[in-house]
């Protein structure tokens, strides 16, 4: 389907609105509407921890990079079949800060809990926190072949 020039136009006026703030907004007349919400704030929420999970011929691998986190503030548990990793990532001592000019890093409580997506021996299972990288390996589970089935 085509595009009209006056479909360009409007995905550009679209564009320019999602990028201006209040004070680009000083010839409107119309009051803000308050700042009201039902969801809880973003500090109420640990934050989510990024892994990669992989197969290899025998084994279940997840990575994590918890760069910075000691090995005694990381809880990690599995229960059928789900894993959680979860900690703490501490900035060190801030109250010396007066006031910050670039805050980028997540300081604080961190947790994922996920799914694994094949059966694992969970009595078997091997957590190693090297150079910033948690590592989970779990063996898995042997899947028999489906056996044929004759029909009398």
């Amino acid at each position: 389907m085509a595009r009209k020039q006056n479909d360009d136009l409007l995905i550009e006026d679209e564009l320019a609105a999602a990028f201006l703030n209040d004070d680009d907004l000083s010839d409107s007349t119309a009051a803000p509407a308050p700042a009201v919400s039902d969801e809880p704030a973003e500090e109420d929420f640990p934050g989510q921890l990024a892994v990669d999970v992989y197969e290899t011929e025998e084994k279940l691998v997840v990575k994590a990079r918890t760069a910075g986190v000691n090995k005694d503030e990381l809880d990690v548990s599995i229960s059928d079949g789900i894993l959680t990793i979860s900690g703490t990532l501490s900035s060190g001592d801030d109250a010396d800060i007066i006031n910050w000019h670039i805050q980028e890093c997540y300081w604080g409580e961190f947790s994922r809990t996920l799914a694994l997506p094949v059966a694992v021996k969970e009595d078997e299972v091997e957590a190693v926190l090297k150079d910033g990288v948690l590592t989970i390996s779990f063996s898995k589970v042997k899947q028999e072949q489906a056996k044929k089935i004759q029909v009398l």
